[in-house]
């Protein structure tokens, strides 16, 4: 699959949770080509503050894999991860993370984000993660007017 059909599940799977009342975020996490998890934000759902998109399929994919190395993996997120998402795909070893708005665009969408770009947190912390803008960015900033327009979550 290329960047762009990657990207475009997980704008597909932020819509699924847009539907079902949650933030407008998503995340795939690939291995050789292949789609081993997805997941969208549960914060509300769950009423868990750490179920972010890119921690769901972070576990989602552990639990597939059977193992807390996701080498080889890569993750493609519809927005730019958190200082908390930034710190799991670290720690989980995934190669790198491509994606979509920035964490500028969720601030202006009303989301209250720690303003550190991921890849400068990235190699602040010496991480061997790699942190790419993915492709798809219009699409991506356009999930939080969709969200917005939906009128079923709000920001946190």
């Amino acid at each position: 699959m290329s960047h762009e059909e990657l990207m475009r599940r997980a704008i597909n799977v932020a819509e699924q949770g847009i539907a079902a009342g949650q933030s407008p975020f998503g995340a795939v996490i690939v291995r050789d080509g292949a789609v081993v998890s997805e997941a969208h934000n549960t914060v509300w759902l769950t009423c868990d503050p750490t179920a972010h998109a890119e921690v769901g399929a972070i576990r989602k994919a552990s639990a597939a894999l059977r193992t807390i190395n996701l080498s080889g993996c890569a993750m493609y997120t519809t927005c730019e991860p958190c200082p908390m998402c930034l710190a799991a795909t670290h720690w989980s070893k995934i190669d790198v993370v491509y994606y979509g708005a920035s964490i500028a665009d969720a601030q202006a969408a009303g989301f209250c984000e720690l303003c550190v770009g991921a890849k400068i947190l990235a190699e602040m912390g010496g991480s061997p993660l790699r942190v790419e803008t993915g492709p798809l960015h219009p699409e991506c900033v356009e999930l939080f007017a969709k969200w917005k327009a939906a009128s079923l979550g709000k920001p946190y």
